[in-house]
């Protein structure tokens, strides 16, 4: 491996600026980019020849050279990564159009798919009785979340929507030119109003499409039952959002923006209805109607405090008062509107004011008084917290040992729970958070809109006993029967244990009654931790087996009459469970036919969901013709089984396109085969997790390379300053995890334990990628993860962390002044002492991979370009880390030494470095120069250090911000964010 360039003497030392009047003249953007393409082609064929070169480090260091020599200078840098960053976005965007199947009129594709479903129905007396039941009944939801997946400023998630809902490439280009001279960066600042603005955005363009799949449902029924069809109100698709409801792991959004965000919701809902209603006299009592309930809402709006402000007592008593005034006016049940709009449906004269209003009917039927369903979540942990003040027991209720004595004891207090009021003001007092947030919920259902059960989910469910805590809170407060207690099924344990959890609550008669009540049973599958700490190909298994479990317990439990929600929470990344290649193929690849033929055997009614999250997620629905598309595809999924002779809408489709059988897919007839493949990738995965060189490879600087993505509080500071070192991956979240694996190339919680798992049974293995549809499916994922790592890249990175290249290469330099910078290095990352495990976690990765590139050798590989930013930022990593070398030694400051701040720059805590040495090396000089005090003057610093900022701090900043924005470019080219 070269590891310096000997021809490099007598250049002008490092400390010097990039870039200026004096820079010779470089190579344009595009033919920079051809060159250093070429350069990376070449440096990899003479690794293959090579096994010792490191192709990665050797394209850094050739750039590095070019550096010091001023042969590329700050313009063409950014000339560069303007060009690499357009080229990214064009493949985004027309990965983004094929994801969602944009490739014509969706507005017919959605009427092709209503006149299909219509014929699918068999003719009789009672024909269309069973196609109002079939579209009457919501199948499926489309949930906006709003987890801080935020990774791209909101201007270039609109501009690559706009683009990929045109037709001509033509007419992408100036768009994606404009977004291309952006930078890819998020927004700043981000704040949960700016989550809840895009959310909307998206949930307004996902009712849209949704009406018009409902309208083309209502003109396909017109044809076939013209007596009738005005009867037919269909509403198979939602949507719903928790953005704003959220609060798991977060304190700082208060019940008030809750409360806010409701009403927005519903103030929206009652604008659809004003904009679409025909103005007639068949419709006068429905506008006077809605239009009295929207300034009613405008004037609870009016008295709401505003996001990040703690109201007093006075600010919120008012709030409550404009809530309780206006609230028979502002409606709080859809009841009358919908008695409205049925009227009005009798009195119009023409069909297309009939339709129109139809049409405003399924949807007020589906959404009830809010433009989304809400969605709550919290920790179980909270749910503990706030019964343990009325249940008289020592220990956890996780612990196994106090399981029965927990159980028993909440099962006393369902007995003789009575419901107390709730006022605003007993709301503003609760400091106990899941109190709080059932008590928010109930003021909701009471004064914002009470016609639709809510959600309430909850995390890191392990015992049956937070379920009937759950209740227990919901009865307290007297709306038990309006909420749908949901536990989350995420961790390992989790995964292991749902079945019982499920179980230790259905012996219980509160929770049966319960359930019956609510006529469902909801349960929501997390696929962000459980696949960073089982690996995603496990999680899958895991999760589709707790599944099919869930059905046995209900059928053994006789409640196959209720309805099974399945709420599946992920993302658009494949560290968080989104399958890659299509939209059709993440459908299916969340709910296996498998699974779904089972349910309908036992004559179980499922509603699916799915989450779809910040900017990644919001795409699909960043316009009307992407959400058409992505409503088509899901409409297409959901009515699958009706529409399954048609080997188009087919989901369980081989590689030929020909419809498959699906009780004969092998992965299910080799059992102990998937059974031990899945066992193994979760053990190597757990092993990995638990390697403190994955600690440290996600932990030294990995969380620097990514700006904060969302509204969520950042992660905490260590006492002494500067990033909290991570010594467990569970010290920081799943969205930062899975995106360092990204930034560092090689996703690890989508490939590691496939190999080992593949060698045990090759033939098997290869036999279940050809002939199993959900094998195949699944693998898809670890093919995807393949093609955006390279253990090259990876392997650059961790030398990088390596005293001993450091060392290597300051023994190989000649450059002026590089030796004391690279021995300064080397001896800043020796006090880390990082390099041992780091090794050997490369060695078991390496193992693994070796296992998987022989079972599946024709597994795709990185790009040159993906591969040719990871060397240019460790290019601008190294320059760094060269300009901190130079930084000049100083006094101690409260306690940080000059070698403590080397360290922290090898965790490129730059910002955080570079606040301290604005503080240690002022560029203002002393103001009390000058200034008598009445005495002799003691000592002060008379100079500023305009040099060290223009030569060092400087430069450190810019190419710092260069160092940010090729992640960002580096998370176009992957498809999503953590």
């Amino acid at each position: 491996m070269p590891l310096e360039d000997h021809r490099s003497d007598n250049v002008a030392p490092v400390a010097r600026s990039q870039g200026g009047a004096d820079t010779p003249p470089a190579l344009p953007g595009n033919d920079l980019e051809r060159d250093l393409l070429d350069l990376v082609a070449r440096s990899r064929e003479q690794a293959s020849e090579d096994p010792f070169r490191n192709p990665v480090l050797a394209v850094t260091l050739a750039i590095t050279r070019r550096l010091d020599r001023e042969e590329i200078g700050e313009s063409d840098l950014d000339a560069l990564l303007a060009t690499l960053r357009r080229r990214a976005l064009t493949e985004r965007t027309a990965r983004l159009r094929d994801y969602v199947g944009l490739d014509g009129d969706e507005a017919a594709s959605l009427a092709d798919l209503a006149g299909r479903l219509v014929a699918a129905i068999p003719r009789g007396a009672s024909d269309f009785e069973a196609f109002r039941e079939r579209v009457g009944r919501t199948g499926f939801a489309v949930v906006f979340t709003a987890h801080p997946t935020f990774g791209m400023p909101r201007a270039v998630a609109e501009m690559i929507a706009r683009a990929a809902s045109l037709p001509e490439e033509a007419g992408r280009t100036p768009i994606l030119g404009e977004a291309a001279a952006r930078s890819s960066r998020p927004d700043p600042g981000i704040s949960l109003d700016d989550e809840f603005e895009q959310a909307c955005v998206a949930a307004n363009n996902g009712r849209a499409a949704i009406d018009a799949f409902n309208g083309a449902l209502i003109d396909a029924a017109r044809e076939r039952w013209p007596d009738r069809w005005t009867e037919l109100v269909p509403k198979p698709l939602a949507i719903a959002s928790w953005v704003g409801c959220d609060t798991d792991g977060r304190t700082d959004i208060g019940w008030w923006d809750t409360l806010r965000y409701r009403l927005i919701s519903k103030r929206m809902q009652f604008d659809r209805i004003l904009r679409d209603l025909p103005d007639m006299p068949a419709t006068r009592v429905v506008r006077e109607l809605v239009q009295g309930a929207r300034a009613a809402v405008e004037r609870q709006l009016a008295g709401a405090p505003l996001l990040g402000t703690k109201p007093s007592l006075e600010t919120v008593h008012r709030f409550a008062l404009a809530l309780i005034i206006e609230r028979e006016r502002a409606q709080t049940d859809a009841g009358p509107l919908l008695a409205g709009l049925a009227a009005a449906i009798g009195s119009a004269t023409t069909d297309a004011d009939r339709r129109a209003i139809a049409v405003l009917r399924s949807g007020v039927a589906a959404h009830g008084l809010s433009n989304a369903l809400p969605h709550f979540r919290l920790n179980a942990s909270q749910i503990h917290n706030a019964v343990r003040r009325v249940i008289d027991l020592e220990g956890e209720p996780t612990d196994a040992a106090q399981r029965r004595s927990h159980l028993a004891a909440i099962n006393t207090l369902l007995n003789d729970v009575r419901p107390v009021p709730v006022d605003f003001g007993a709301l503003a007092a609760e400091r106990a958070s899941a109190a709080r947030l059932m008590m928010t919920i109930t003021q909701i259902l009471k004064h914002v809109d009470g016609t639709h059960p809510v959600r309430f989910l909850i995390a890191e469910t392990e015992t049956g006993y937070t379920l009937l805590a759950a209740l227990w809170l919901a009865r307290h407060y007297g709306i038990s029967d309006k909420v749908e207690i949901t536990p989350l099924f995420e961790t390992a344990s989790a995964l292991e244990q749902g079945i019982r959890v499920l179980d230790d609550a259905l012996r219980n008669p509160h929770w049966r009654a319960h359930l019956k009540r609510l006529g469902r049973l909801s349960v929501q599958f997390g696929y962000s931790d459980s696949g960073r700490y089982v690996g995603q190909l496990a999680a899958t298994f895991w999760i589709e087996r707790l599944r099919l479990r869930i059905t046995e317990l209900m059928t053994q439990n006789g409640l196959t009459e209720i309805e099974l929600v399945i709420f599946d929470t992920h993302g658009e990344s494949i560290g968080r469970g989104a399958h890659p290649t299509s939209l059709r193929d993440r459908l299916a690849y969340l709910a296996p036919e498998d699974s779904r033929r089972r349910d309908a055997e036992a004559g179980i009614k499922v509603r699916l969901e799915s989450s779809f999250q910040g900017s990644d997620g919001y795409l699909m629905f960043g316009s009307p013709q992407l959400a058409n598309a992505s409503v088509a595809r899901i409409a297409e999924h959901l009515f699958s089984d009706t529409l399954a002779e048609d080997d188009a809408f087919s989901d369980y489709a081989l590689s030929d396109g020909k419809a498959a059988n699906p009780a004969a897919d092998p992965i299910y007839e080799e059992s102990d085969f998937a059974a031990e493949f899945f066992r193994t990738v979760r053990q190597d995965m757990e092993a990995l997790v638990d390697d403190r060189g994955y600690a440290a490879l996600l932990g030294t600087f990995g969380p620097s390379l990514i700006d904060r993505t969302g509204s969520r509080p950042v992660a905490r500071q260590s006492d002494s300053g500067g990033p909290a070192a991570i010594t467990h991956p569970r010290q920081m979240r799943a969205i930062p995890n899975n995106a360092i694996l990204q930034q560092l190339g090689f996703l690890a919680n989508s490939l590691h334990g496939v190999g080992r798992a593949a060698h045990r049974a090759p033939e098997t293995f290869r036999h279940m990628r050809t002939g199993s549809v959900r094998f195949s499916r699944a693998f898809g994922m670890a093919q995807h993860a393949a093609s955006v790592g390279d253990l090259d890249v990876l392997r650059a990175y961790i030398d990088t962390l390596d005293p001993a290249v450091w060392l290597e290469r300051a023994r190989r330099t000649r450059r002026d002044g590089r030796r004391e910078e690279l021995m300064t290095v080397a001896a800043a990352l020796e006090r880390l002492s990082l390099a041992p495990d780091l090794r050997r976690l490369f060695g078991r990765l390496t193992r693994d991979w070796l296992h998987l590139q022989a079972a599946a050798p024709d597994l795709a590989t990185m790009s040159a370009r993906l591969t040719l930013l990871h060397a240019i930022r460790l290019a601008l990593i190294h320059r760094i880390w060269f300009l901190a070398a130079h930084i000049p030694a100083f006094r101690p400051q409260a306690g940080l030494t000059r070698e403590m701040l080397l360290e922290r720059f090898l965790r490129l805590d730059i910002d955080g470095c570079l606040k301290l040495l604005d503080e240690i090396f002022p560029v203002i000089p002393d103001p009390t120069l000058g200034l008598n005090f009445g005495e002799p003057p003691g000592p002060r610093d008379v100079g500023t250090y305009e040099t060290e900022h223009g030569t060092l701090f400087g430069p450190i900043r810019r190419m710092f911000e260069r160092v940010r924005e090729i992640s960002g470019i580096i998370q176009h080219d992957v498809g999503a964010f953590g």
